[in-house]
């Protein structure tokens, strides 16, 4: 993808890609090339999705939160 600019979480480096989620242009530390993803919607998602696709299996009552 050819873009230029700055990247828009550090915005000190040169934008290398665009993430597929939220449109965000990003440097190449900010994006993850497996999922095509910037780092802070791999946050939101809870990482990496996990690779057969199913969600975490948390016990009764238990829930993920970030902050």
């Amino acid at each position: 993808m050819s873009v230029s600019g700055l990247c828009e979480i550090c915005e000190s480096a040169t934008v290398e890609d665009s993430c597929k989620r939220c449109g965000r242009l990003v440097c190449e530390k900010h994006y993850d090339r497996e999922t095509g993803l910037c780092t802070d919607c791999l946050a939101e998602l809870g990482g990496r999705p996990t690779d057969d696709g199913e969600k975490r299996d948390y016990p009764d009552g238990v829930d993920e939160y970030q902050f």
